[in-house]
């Protein structure tokens, strides 16, 4: 009589699952960043009032029960105006960072692929452009480009936060197509006589993926840091519109000493918020790196 031995197959977690087992300050991270999400989303319901109304009979009231936040020197509420302004700080945030990555990524596979006098041109550009520092190169963009808005964003402010990005994913995303180009099955596939462009799409972009992913999450923290920065300094959104750079200017300078709420919420929004993406990002390069799995 035979006897059939049949072994258990391990149970196969959930991808969400594993992260947050194996990943927990990357998961704290990643709470954070769904909460304000959900709050720039459900903003018209969240915010406790209109972040634009003017009230001057509550200017510069403090933290209280009626405005937990305090207000400002229009008498607008500062709670309101940080849960509106992360709409702002994470529309730009994502918008740019998605613009800036996959332009990256697209020249630095292009580059690597097809080598030679190209990729000498394009990587005499990119060193042209990381030669500026990230916030001398988005004034610079700022200031080049004409005024241009569309559905109501300001389409300088972001590409002078994406075009700092470029070159940074570019060399990133080139070091692995380099490699990924060397390997066999690329030259099995050109032996084939299959087309460039099949072969980047189909065997090089998904092997490209996890830098690329990691790239993207990492640069949405800088993006927000460089939208509060350049309305901060004037160049990005305009009042009245919430933003939690252009909350730091104005009158919130002139009224730091007697209405310190001004300044300290829409800072620590920023704070947050950089800091559950650098987490998040952190986490997403540990799960993905094969090597660190070892």
């Amino acid at each position: 009589m035979a006897v059939t031995i049949t072994y258990a197959q391990p149970k196969r977690r959930h991808p969400v699952v594993a992260f947050v087992r194996t990943q927990p300050t990357g998961s704290a991270g990643l709470a954070i960043i769904v909460i304000m999400i959900a709050a720039a989303a459900f903003a018209d319901v969240v915010a406790p009032y209109d972040p634009v109304a003017v009230d001057f009979e509550s200017m510069l009231s403090a933290p209280a029960l009626a405005h937990p936040l305090g207000t400002d020197a229009f008498g607008r509420d500062v709670l309101s105006r940080v849960i509106y302004g992360a709409r702002t700080a994470l529309f730009v945030g994502f918008l740019a960072s998605f613009l800036g990555s996959s332009l990256g990524a697209v020249i630095g596979v292009a580059s690597a692929y097809f080598g030679g006098r190209i990729d000498m041109a394009v990587q005499g550009v990119m060193d042209v452009l990381l030669s500026f520092p990230i916030i001398v190169l988005a004034l610079a963009v700022v200031a080049v480009l004409p005024k241009a808005d569309l559905l109501g964003l300001d389409v300088n402010l972001v590409l002078a936060i994406a075009i700092p990005m470029v070159p940074r994913v570019e060399r990133v995303v080139r070091s692995s197509a380099l490699a990924i180009r060397e390997m066999p099955y690329i030259d099995a596939a050109r032996a084939a006589g299959y087309s460039h462009s099949r072969i980047i799409f189909r065997h090089i972009l998904p092997n490209i993926a996890a830098p690329y992913l990691i790239m993207l999450t990492a640069f949405v923290a800088q993006a927000i840091l460089l939208e509060a920065s350049l309305s901060f300094l004037g160049l990005g959104v305009n009042e009245p519109t919430p933003s939690w750079g252009l909350m730091l200017s104005g009158h919130a300078v002139d009224f730091y000493h007697a209405a310190p709420w001004m300044i300290v919420f829409p800072g620590l929004a920023i704070s947050l918020a950089v800091f559950a993406f650098n987490l998040f990002g952190d986490a997403l390069r540990d799960w993905l790196d094969p090597k660190l799995k070892i």
